[in-house]
C-alpha cells in the first residue's frame, strides 16, 4: 500500500472498482477491526490539525509582552530597586489586574466558542467485516469502506465505489451554492480539480439526496479540508487594532526615555541632590506613562464583549470588538450568508406580462382591507412599497377559505362598489369573464386563458408563489356573498419569492450608511451574485472572477480591489489574496463567512465573523461568532469598537497632552527653581489620582460623531493633539509658578503644595472638555460615574493640604486668595482649550 502512497494516491480518481480496492489492501467487505487500528497508527487518526494549546502560564504571560506593558513594568522595577516600594506595588498590581481581566476574558470567550462546534457529525457509519456500524470520526481509515445517505456529512476524502441518485453540496469547500450529481465511473484524466472530480466525496461536505459507498483515501490533515486547517496554525498577522497599540507604546517609550534624561541631567546640573533628581525623573516618567491604559482598553473591551453576550454574539477575541469600531470594509461570503423565511412581492403584471399600478393598488386595498390573520403573502404586499389608499373606504369582506382558496372584499370610490378578488390562479382564472390591459376591458378568450395558465407555471418552475387579481363594479347593496364572485375582471398575477434575509439586507445597508462598505467575495458564479446584491440593494460598482484575480499581480490586485464589489468563483486563496491587498492599502478589513473555504479570509481579516452553524475550521478562525443570524448584531458590534476607540482616546489625548505639558513644565522649571517644583512622592501621588479620575472614562457616554464613521488608530493626530495642548496645560503651570513665586513669595513647600493642587484639579476638570469635539464642551453630555469620580478627586485635591497625609507629602496650608487665582487659572484654561479645539479640529478632521 505504501507504492500507492507515493506513486498512484493523487490519480486514484481514475483507477477502475477492483484496482482501487486491490491497491488499498481492502474489500468490499471493509478493513478487519485490527487492520484499520493499524493504520491508525500508522498514518495517524482522522484529525484535522489544531492549533497547539499554549501552556496557560505561558499564555497569561502573554499579555505583558507589548511596549506599553513592559514601560509599566521596568518603571516599577527602579522605583522598587530605589526604594519606592508604594510605588511598585500600585504599578505592578495595576498591570496585573487588567492583564488577568484580558486573560480571564478572553479564554472564557475562546471555551464558550468552542462548545459551539458542533457542525461536523461526532460518528460515522462504515463496513468493517462486512458489518455496517457506527464509528467516531477520528478512527476513520484509509481503506475504509464508508456507507454514506442523505443528511450525512462526508468524514474523509473518498471514492465513490457504487452511488445511487447521489448529490453532494460542496459548498462549503468550494463556495458553490448548487449541489452536484456525482457517480462511481473512473475518470481517465492527469489533472483535475475538486469540482472535476464527480466519482469523489471530501471531508466536510454533506450529502443532499440519494446513498452511496465509497472507499477512504485521505484522513485528516492530508484532505482538501485538512490543506485548508493546515495554514490556520501559522502566526495571524497584526491586526490595526495591535498596529496602533504597538505604534503608541514606541512613541511613549521613545519620549519617555528622552524627557526622563533630560529632567535628570538638568536637575542634577543645578546640583540638586542626584538621588532625589534620579527619583524625582523616574516619577516623571512614570507619570507620563498611562498605565491605567492597558486595564482601560480591557474594561472596554470586557464591557463590550459582555453587552454583544447579551444580544447573541461570543467575543473570542477581545481586540476584534476595537477592530470592528476601525473597519471600514466589510466583506462576505454570499453562500449560506441568510436568505430569509419572509415571503417579498417580486412581481405584479397585466396579463401580458408587464407591470402597472393597477395591480398593485387593487393587491394592496385587498390585503389592507381583510380582517383575517394575514398571511405572509398579505404582509407582503403591505410591506412592497406605501401605496396610497385615499378616498378607498371598506364596504365589506368575504373571508379567505380553503375551498374557494381566495378572498374578497368590497370598496367604495368615488361613488362606486368594487369587488377585489386575490386568490389561488387557478380559481381565479374560471371566474373571471374579462380581463382589464391598459385602462380598456376585453373578453378572456380560451386562448388567452391558456396563456395565463402558462404564465403561472413559468412563474412556479422559477420559484415564485403566484396569487391572481380581479375585479368588477357590483350594485349597492346590505351585505355581499360567495355568489358575487363571479364574471369577474382580470387584473394580472402577483409573484411572489424568498429573498435574502431582511435583516441582512437592513443590516448591511445600515453598515454602508455609517461608512463601511460592502464587498462579496464567493465561489458562486457572477450571476447569481449579481441578482443576490440586487435584491440585497448593493451598488454594485465592479466584477471580477476568481481566473481573472489570479492571472493578475499583488500589485495590480491591489489596485482594482477598492474599485470593485462582487469577486465571484474564488477558491480560498483568492480570497485570501483580495483581503491582504485591501489591508495593504491601509484599510481595515472585517470578513464574514461560514465554510470551509472561508478559513484562511476569517484569520487574516483584521476581524473574522462567522455563525453558530459554521463548520468548525470557521468558527475555530472567526474572532466573533454569532449564535443567531440576526445581523443587525454587525451595526451593534461596531458601535461597541467606536465607543472603545473613543473612549480610548479620550484617556489618551488627556494623558498624552497633560503629562507631555507637564514635562515642558517641569523642563522649564529645572533651569531657574533652587528646588524640585514637585516631590517624587507628590508626582507619584498627583499620578496615581488623576489616574483614577480618569478610570471613570472606560464608562463615560459616546457622541454620535464619533458613532458615524470609522476611525483607525492614528499616531500623527496624537503627536499633533500632545503638541497643541500640551503646550496649553504647560502655559497655565508657569502661570501658576509665576503667581506662586512672584504673588505668594512662595517657598519650596508652598510652591510644591500650590503646582500639585493646580496640576491636579486642572487636568482632572480638563477632560470634560477634551473629551469632545463640540464646542462648547457642556452640549455633550458626561457619564454620571465620570462626573462624580472626578469631583471626588477635585475635593481631595482642594483639601490635600489639611488631610492627615499633608505632613507626609510635605503639604502646607496655602492663602485663602490662593483659591480665587487657582478657580481664575482653570476657568481660563478651559477657555482657551475650547478656542484651541475649534481650530484644532477644523484642520485634523
Amino acid at each position: 500500500m505504501s507504492s500507492f502512497f507515493s506513486i498512484k494516491q493523487s490519480l486514484f480518481w481514475s483507477l477502475p472498482k477492483n484496482t482501487l480496492l486491490q491497491i488499498l489492501e481492502s474489500s468490499e467487505n471493509g478493513l478487519s477491526q485490527d487492520e484499520a487500528n493499524k493504520r491508525l497508527q500508522l498514518y495517524g487518526l482522522n484529525e484535522l490539525v489544531k492549533k497547539p494549546k499554549t501552556i496557560i502560564l505561558l499564555k497569561f504571560l502573554s499579555k505583558f509582552t507589548n511596549p506599553l506593558i513592559l514601560i509599566l513594568i521596568f518603571a516599577s522595577l527602579i522605583s522598587f530597586l530605589l526604594g519606592e516600594i508604594a510605588d511598585f506595588f500600585v504599578i505592578f498590581a495595576i498591570v496585573l489586574i487588567s492583564g488577568l481581566v484580558d486573560f480571564y476574558q478572553e479564554h472564557q470567550a475562546q471555551n464558550a466558542a468552542e462548545k459551539l462546534n458542533q457542525k461536523i457529525a461526532l460518528t460515522t457509519t462504515v463496513i468493517r467485516e462486512g458489518i455496517q456500524s457506527e464509528i467516531p470520526l477520528s478512527q476513520v481509515a484509509i481503506g475504509d469502506i464508508l456507507f454514506l445517505s442523505a443528511g450525512e456529512i462526508i468524514p474523509a476524502d473518498a471514492r465513490i465505489l457504487e452511488s445511487k441518485e447521489l448529490l453532494v453540496s460542496q459548498g462549503a469547500l468550494t463556495g458553490e451554492s448548487f449541489p452536484q450529481e456525482k457517480q462511481s465511473n473512473p475518470i481517465n484524466a492527469e489533472f483535475l480539480n475538486i469540482l472535476e472530480k464527480t466519482n469523489c466525496v471530501f471531508m466536510g461536505t454533506n450529502i443532499i439526496s440519494g446513498e452511496a459507498i465509497a472507499i477512504v483515501i485521505k484522513t485528516g490533515s492530508n484532505t482538501e479540508f485538512g490543506k485548508i486547517a493546515k495554514q490556520l496554525v501559522e502566526k495571524r498577522p497584526e491586526t490595526e487594532f495591535e498596529t496602533g497599540v504597538k505604534n503608541f507604546g514606541f512613541l511613549l517609550m521613545k519620549i519617555t526615555l528622552i524627557m526622563a534624561i533630560f529632567v535628570f541631567v538638568a536637575n542634577a546640573y543645578f546640583k540638586h541632590d542626584i538621588l532625589q533628581s534620579l527619583l524625582f525623573a523616574v516619577a516623571l516618567g512614570v507619570g507620563l506613562t498611562p498605565e491605567l491604559l492597558p486595564m482601560i482598553l480591557t474594561i472596554n473591551l470586557s464591557k463590550g464583549a459582555l453587552r454583544m453576550s447579551k444580544k447573541g454574539v461570543i467575543v473570542k477575541y477581545l481586540p476584534a470588538i476595537q477592530n470592528f469600531g476601525s473597519m471600514n470594509i466589510l466583506c462576505t461570503d454570499k453562500t449560506g450568508t441568510l436568505t430569509e423565511d419572509k415571503i417579498k412581492l417580486e412581481r405584479y403584471e397585466d396579463i401580458e406580462g408587464k407591470e402597472v399600478p393597477d395591480v398593485l393598488l387593487y393587491g394592496f386595498l385587498n390585503s389592507y382591507f381583510q380582517t383575517g390573520i394575514k398571511s405572509p403573502l398579505e404582509i407582503a404586499v403591505l410591506e412592497h412599497e406605501e401605496v396610497s389608499i385615499i378616498g378607498f373606504t371598506k364596504v365589506d369582506e368575504m373571508p379567505f377559505d380553503f375551498e374557494r382558496k381566495r378572498l374578497s372584499v368590497v370598496v367604495k370610490n368615488l361613488g362606486k362598489n368594487i369587488l377585489i378578488t386575490k386568490g389561488a390562479p387557478e380559481e381565479i382564472f374560471h371566474i373571471c369573464t374579462k380581463f382589464q390591459l391598459n385602462n380598456s376591458v376585453f373578453s378572456l378568450t380560451q386562448g388567452r386563458k391558456e396563456k395565463l395558465e402558462n404564465r403561472f407555471k413559468k412563474l412556479s418552475s422559477l420559484g415564485f408563489r403566484v396569487l391572481a387579481l380581479a375585479k368588477k363594479q357590483v350594485n349597492f347593496q346590505k351585505a355581499y356573498t360567495q355568489n358575487d364572485e363571479k364574471d369577474l375582471t382580470f387584473l394580472g398575477l402577483m409573484a411572489f419569492f424568498d429573498p435574502p434575509k431582511a435583516s441582512a439586507k437592513e443590516a448591511l445597508m445600515l453598515l454602508q450608511k455609517i461608512g463601511i462598505s460592502i464587498k462579496i467575495l464567493t465561489g458562486d458564479n457572477e450571476l447569481v451574485t449579481q441578482k443576490v446584491c440586487q435584491e440585497l440593494g448593493f451598488p454594485v460598482q465592479g466584477t471580477i472572477t476568481g481566473e481573472d484575480v489570479s492571472r493578475l499581480t499583488d500589485e495590480q490586485l491591489a489596485k482594482i480591489v477598492e474599485k470593485t464589489t462582487i469577486f465571484a468563483r474564488l477558491d480560498p486563496e483568492g480570497k485570501k489574496r483580495i483581503i491582504l491587498a485591501l489591508k495593504k492599502d491601509q484599510d481595515v478589513v472585517g470578513y464574514m463567512g461560514d465554510g470551509i473555504n472561508d478559513a484562511q479570509s476569517l484569520r487574516v481579516a483584521d476581524v473574522g465573523i462567522s455563525v453558530n452553524n459554521a463548520v468548525d475550521v470557521a468558527k475555530q478562525s472567526a474572532d466573533l461568532i454569532l449564535l443567531n443570524k440576526d445581523l443587525h448584531v454587525l451595526k451593534e458590534g461596531v458601535y461597541e469598537g467606536r465607543r472603545t476607540y473613543a473612549n480610548t482616546m479620550k484617556y489618551i489625548q488627556m494623558a498624552a497632552s497633560s503629562n507631555f505639558g507637564n514635562i515642558f513644565s517641569v523642563a522649564a522649571a529645572s533651569l531657574f527653581l533652587p528646588f524640585l517644583p514637585m516631590l517624587p512622592t507628590q508626582l507619584l501621588l498627583n499620578n496615581l489620582l488623576y489616574d483614577f479620575s480618569q478610570l471613570a472614562v472606560s464608562s463615560d457616554n459616546v457622541s454620535f460623531e464619533y458613532l458615524e464613521k470609522p476611525r483607525k488608530w492614528n499616531i500623527g493626530f496624537i503627536k499633533h493633539f500632545m503638541l497643541v495642548f500640551g503646550p496649553i496645560s504647560s502655559l497655565f503651570d508657569l502661570l501658576t509658578f509665576f503667581i506662586l513665586l512672584y504673588v505668594f513669595k512662595a517657598q519650596t513647600h508652598l510652591f510644591q503644595t500650590g503646582w500639585f493642587m493646580e496640576s491636579l484639579i486642572s487636568q482632572t476638570l480638563i477632560v470634560f472638555a477634551i473629551r469632545t469635539k463640540v464646542v462648547p464642551f457642556f452640549k455633550s453630555k458626561p457619564s454620571i460615574f465620570l462626573i462624580i469620580n472626578s469631583l471626588i478627586i477635585v475635593f481631595f485635591g482642594i483639601l490635600s493640604p489639611i488631610l492627615p497625609i499633608a505632613s507626609i507629602f510635605s503639604f502646607v496650608i496655602p492663602p485663602i486668595s490662593f483659591y480665587f487665582y487657582l478657580i481664575a487659572l482653570v476657568i481660563g484654561y478651559f477657555i482657551l482649550v475650547e478656542i484651541a479645539k475649534s481650530k484644532f479640529y477644523a484642520r485634523f478632521t
